[in-house]
């Protein structure tokens, strides 16, 4: 059967025979083809809407993001150690900015000028056109943003950021600490309440165009929460005389570095925590290690002389010896398997009390031979030493105590005047509350408390004002402390000195010198610990050193906390003080 042709013309040259099927053919693909489109249209605009929806947010959507105003950090009085004020950080589209313009080249030169970048920087970062986005300078000055704004050059744009300020600079650095970038905390109380203070950032979803300009809002704007500011134990104007002072000896003395501490003896907080060297928090471009070490809280080492009120209060505890005793000292040596003890000068025949005032290492010893191992453990133990503090605050260190089942009698002996264990300066201070708080080591904190601290039960009520009066001994005439004494306010407190140990050996002619105390001593208000490392000008005993130190800061505390002098204003008479054994 033969299939029927259609003539297109009646040209014979234009003549074509073709077959029907194909004409059908290409009628049903055609149709065929409409109907792919109207399926794939109906998957698009139907079935897959949802993804092709998201597609096009993902090329042409965005979030914003609304920066939170992050919480201020305040004194105890409510003075401002950190707060954040509005900044502007400087982006651009280099494919958009106009090199080559004259007018926008001189445009360019302004906005180094005022971002303080070199020009030659800034055109690099604009040079690479197939970049989208680069920053130029991140947290200039509001008005500094609002002038770069005014330039008006194409393909420069600016975001509304938050930057932080410290008002105290170096005298407070190591307790506020600072942010990032990023306004995230990176050390002291930025750190510790990074969250609290951060707030939680709001958002708004836009349209932008290629050029990265807002046409269009989509959805509600979900507005920034704050941060919550934190009210902080620290007394600014205490800090500030502490650091001061600390400072000031530290220079003088060309010591390497130098720590003091100051806290409430009856609430446990911290009134001040300085150390030196220091920091500007809003100016880090040229900081070091030394500068950022917060050495009160992170450093730990031998407390020397400062440890024997804790061995003493041990064995005035227990009724093993009153403060009349009378221990022999003689000839200012004692041989404990094979190595020798000594003292400075031969004391004699000292009482217990003696045995502080002179800070004798022999009768420390002898007294501590009768106390089991256990016992000084438990005690040291309880006072905080070798127990991480229970602080919020990065960075805060446990020392070293060993288990007493692996002492030997000459560690059990080293151990009781201060070697062979190692202290931070803040663990000291908190320790010497069980003297103050009579017998019962309170908690520090850093944050203002309304709450009483609950005490954790060492000693009696009656050793604790024993030691005190030790203490009030050593700091006074005949006594290793006497440069701690002070106008108007009785004083308490232990002198120390160490050598520093470096890798397994003493370092010859290192030492650092220490000194803690109380005042008023018999209703003590605050305690003071003073350290200074490696002073290298005169004598680095730490009753000549640091009690100085100890006695400015006590007496400019307590008349700021309004404490009434407790003696008859009037300068003491110091004599020169009895050093310490080493």
């Amino acid at each position: 059967m033969s299939s029927r042709s259609v003539n297109y013309t009646s040209s014979p040259l234009l003549a074509s025979k073709t077959p029907v099927w194909r004409s059908k053919f290409i009628v049903a693909m055609v149709a065929l083809g409409f109907v792919g489109l109207a399926g794939r249209a109906a998957y698009v605009q139907v079935i897959g809407n949802d993804f092709f929806q998201r597609q096009g947010e993902v090329r042409f959507a965005r979030t914003l993001e609304l920066p939170a105003n992050r919480g201020r950090i305040l004194d105890r009085n409510g003075l401002i150690l950190a707060s954040s004020v509005p900044a502007a950080s400087i982006w651009a589209i280099p494919e958009d900015v106009e090199l080559e313009d004259p007018e926008v080249q001189a445009k360019l030169k302004k906005l180094a000028k005022l971002a303080d970048i070199p020009l030659s920087s800034l055109k690099a970062k604009l040079a690479d056109e197939d970049k989208t986005f680069v920053w130029i300078k991140r947290q200039l000055d509001w008005n500094v943003g609002q002038d770069i704004q005014a330039l008006g050059i194409k393909g420069i744009y600016q975001r509304k950021e938050y930057k932080r300020q410290y008002p105290e600079g170096e005298p407070a650095a190591h307790i506020v600490g600072f942010t990032n970038v990023e306004d995230h905390g990176q050390e002291g109380m930025e750190l510790a309440f990074d969250k609290d203070l951060a707030g939680k950032p709001g958002q708004r979803r836009v349209i932008k165009d290629r050029l990265g300009r807002v046409v269009e809002e989509v959805g509600n704007e979900v507005p920034p929460v704050d941060g919550k500011d934190i009210t902080l134990a620290v007394d600014s104007k205490v800090q500030f005389f502490a650091y001061q002072k600390l400072r000031d000896t530290v220079i003088e003395k060309k010591a390497k570095a130098g720590s003091v501490v100051v806290i409430d003896a009856h609430t446990g907080e911290v009134l001040a925590l300085a150390n030196y060297p220091s920091y500007d928090p809003g100016n880090r471009k040229n900081l070091t290690g030394e500068q950022l070490r917060n050495r009160a809280l992170t450093d730990v080492f031998e407390p020397g002389s400062t440890m024997k009120p804790f061995t003493i209060g041990l064995a005035l505890n227990t009724n093993r010896v009153k403060p009349t005793s009378v221990i022999d000292t003689t000839p200012g040596r004692i041989n404990i398997t094979g190595s020798t003890i000594s003292d400075t000068h031969n004391y004699g025949a000292l009482t217990v009390e003696g045995v502080i005032q002179k800070s004798s290492n022999v009768g420390t010893t002898k007294i501590a031979m009768t106390l089991p191992a256990k016992e000084m453990w438990e005690t040291f133990s309880a006072a905080g030493f070798g127990q991480k503090p229970q602080i919020t605050f990065p960075g805060a260190v446990s020392g070293r105590l060993r288990p007493y089942k692996t002492w030997r009698p000459i560690e059990q002996a080293t151990m009781s005047y201060g070697y062979g264990l190692s202290s931070s300066l803040f663990q000291m201070a908190r320790g010497y509350t069980v003297f103050s708080n009579d017998g019962q080591v309170i908690p520090a904190t850093m944050l203002k408390s309304s709450q009483p601290p609950i005490g954790v039960p060492v000693f009696s009520q009656r050793t604790a004002q024993q030691v005190r009066k030790m203490l009030q001994m050593a700091a006074g005439p005949g006594g290793t402390g006497q440069r701690a004494q002070t106008i108007g306010y009785s004083v308490g407190g232990k002198s120390g000195t160490a050598r520093k140990q470096v890798g397994k050996n003493y370092a010859i002619g290192k030492y650092r010198g220490w000194f803690t105390g109380m005042a008023p001593i018999d209703n003590p208000r605050i305690i003071v610990a003073v350290m200074i490392d490696e002073p290298t000008v005169g004598s680095p005993y730490g009753g000549i050193v640091a009690a100085p130190v100890f006695s400015e800061v006590v007496q400019q505390t307590l008349r700021m906390m309004g404490v009434p002098p407790d003696m008859a204003v009037r300068p003491q008479i110091v004599s020169d003080p009895v050093e310490e054994p080493l």
